[in-house]
């Protein structure tokens, strides 16, 4: 499912429903007591990141946008459609000659072993 969505923080902000949560690891007593994990989930897209690796919830907070901002400009992406070529008139040639030189190596090799 593709769509247009904004990448602009601002406008996210507005779209996104945050949630936060206490993060484990380590980090000690301040980690544990404070809800610092950061959960966005954007529901135009259906895209859902978290952000728990500091112990600031203000960092996790940015941390988090720039990941749904990543994650959103991925699913838009569109790779360019593949225009098809033909080879040029030397590469053609140099795959015949290694072709002749293969096949003479080959009767070369077939005339001694008879």
């Amino acid at each position: 499912m593709t769509g247009k969505w904004s990448t602009d923080p601002e406008v996210l902000e507005k779209e996104v429903v945050w949630s936060f949560f206490r993060g484990g690891g380590p980090g000690g007593q301040h980690r544990n007591k404070v809800e610092t994990g950061v959960r966005l989930f954007h529901p135009p897209s259906g895209i859902t990141v978290t952000a728990t690796e500091g112990r600031s919830q203000y960092r996790n907070r940015e941390v988090a946008m720039e990941r749904l901002i990543a994650a959103l400009k991925k699913r838009m992406h569109r790779r360019k459609k593949r225009v098809a070529t033909k080879p040029t008139k030397g590469s053609q040639k140099r795959r015949v000659d290694a072709k002749k030189q293969r096949g003479q190596l080959k009767k070369q090799r077939k005339s001694l072993e008879d």
